[in-house]
């Protein structure tokens, strides 16, 4: 009997990465991220199989849901509702610059901005956007990681993804490039062509509703 609660216990004390994508209600390849960066513990088995350890998983699920009244006021209802826009770009003052240009853009969209990867992917995880402007050399995880994690994803796939970089093409293919479809723009930031982006995406959303587009 002592054994069987002792092994009960054991079991207690891990968790595989898919039960924990199920906890966090995340994606998989998040899980792994968040492994690979340190926010989550884990190990190997012999057999390569990944555990998790259950205190960590219990830590970060307390710490959402600390955060769930200001999640709530992030949300965004699923009906027409203005464009989202996220921006992940370390330089401050580039956020800013962005904060300041698309809320003059007409179709008045609600942008979000961080400074980091690890943070992206958590508000990627947490307001669905529909437009992700993305610099490559962020912290914590860099535009190349998200990317492969993103595109790999069917739940991002209505996702639209932007990348506004200052490296040039030979760089961008020597850290192992940028999946097809993804448009590549330079900096400084194409305001411009980001706002046709933009304008493309609501009259889609809008069209879809059967709304008619100002």
């Amino acid at each position: 009997m002592a054994a069987s609660t002792a092994h009960r216990k054991i079991e207690r004390a891990f968790c595989t990465t898919r039960e924990v994508a199920e906890m966090l209600n995340i994606s998989v390849g998040t899980v792994q991220l968040w492994v690979e960066n340190g926010m989550l513990r884990a190990w190997k088995t012999p057999g390569g199989h990944r555990r998790v350890a259950r205190e960590s998983v219990e830590k970060l699920l307390h710490t959402k849901m600390n955060e769930g009244s200001a999640a709530a006021s992030l949300a965004w209802q699923e009906q027409v509702r203005p464009l989202r826009v996220l921006v992940v770009e370390d330089d401050a003052a580039l956020l800013r610059l962005y904060d300041t240009t698309m809320s003059l853009w007409t179709m008045a969209p609600e942008v979000a901005v961080v400074d980091n990867g690890i943070d992206a992917l958590l508000m990627i995880e947490r307001v669905n956007p529909d437009l992700l402007i993305l610099d490559l050399m962020v912290p914590g995880i860099d535009g190349f990681k998200m990317l492969e994690v993103l595109t790999k994803n069917p739940r991002y796939a209505s996702m639209a993804i932007a990348v506004v970089s200052g490296m040039d093409e030979d760089t961008i293919k020597r850290h192992g490039g940028v999946p097809a479809g993804i448009e590549v723009l330079p900096k400084p930031v194409p305001f411009a062509r980001l706002f046709e982006l933009a304008h493309q995406l609501e009259a889609r959303k809008r069209n879809s509703a059967g709304v008619a587009v100002q």
